[in-house]
Order: structure tokens, then C-alpha cells, then sequence
């Protein structure tokens, strides 16, 4: 199993918008645009969660920097981040170094752990999802 970041979606790009187009290359067995939990609104990036690690490499070298519903997109391998604690962040995103806690967390600074994406560009303080 093999999971992507993808970058730069378009408001309105949906899950079954991005695993549509992912299944092109293989069989996705996840697709996720993360929402605000406040707005429901999303926030502009998702995961893709393929079967078969080649598919993914495929899908990554053929989606990056290309066009994809309205929007130049951006498509990396998502890092697991399980296991790293960075304090009581209690479901929020901690400012300074960045990263969530919960499903997805960047730079090993969420509580809990999960996927993210492992450059920087996603710091801040305020209500996590």
C-alpha cells in the first residue's frame, strides 16, 4: 500500500472527483480531500491511498505539476508520521514548526500521528480538523 499527498486542489474538487481520476492508474482504495471541521469548506489538499506500490509511483510522476480539475496540482508520497508526540495539542495544529494531530500529521509534530506530508508550507495555530 502506498499513499500520495496531493497539493493545490481546486474548492470544489470533492472525493469521488479525486479518485476518479487516480483510478486511472491503479485501484485506489482511499481517496480523501480534507475539510475544515468548522466549515465543511475544503482546505485545499487530500490524500490517495493506492493498493499497489507502483501504481502510486505511476500516478505521482504522472499528476505532478499538471492540470487537474481547474488547478495546477502538486503530487508527493505521503510520510507516515506514527508514534511522534509533540505535546497536548488535543486536536489542534500547533503554530511555529506546524503539523496535525489525528489522522494526519506533518513534520512528527501532531499527538498522534498518521500520514502527512513531509516538507514544510502547512504551519500555523488555530483549530485543527
Amino acid at each position: 500500500m502506498s499513499k500520495l499527498f496531493v497539493g493545490g486542489l481546486a474548492w470544489h474538487t470533492d472525493d469521488q472527483t479525486l479518485r476518479q481520476k487516480f483510478e486511472e492508474f491503479g485501484i485506489v482504495e482511499e481517496a480523501v480531500v480534507v475539510k475544515d471541521r468548522d466549515t465543511g469548506r475544503s482546505r485545499g489538499f487530500g490524500f490517495v491511498r493506492f493498493r499497489d506500490e507502483n501504481d502510486a509511483g505511476t500516478a505521482m510522476s504522472a499528476m505532478n505539476n499538471t492540470e487537474f480539475d481547474g488547478r495546477v496540482i502538486r503530487v508527493d508520497r505521503a510520510s507516515s508520521r506514527v508514534g511522534q508526540g509533540g505535546g497536548p495539542s488535543g486536536g489542534q495544529y500547533q503554530g511555529g514548526a506546524g503539523g496535525w494531530s489525528g489522522n494526519y500529521a506533518q513534520q512528527g509534530q501532531g499527538q498522534q500521528g498518521g500520514y502527512g506530508y513531509a516538507a514544510g508550507g502547512f504551519s500555523g495555530s488555530g483549530t485543527g480538523f
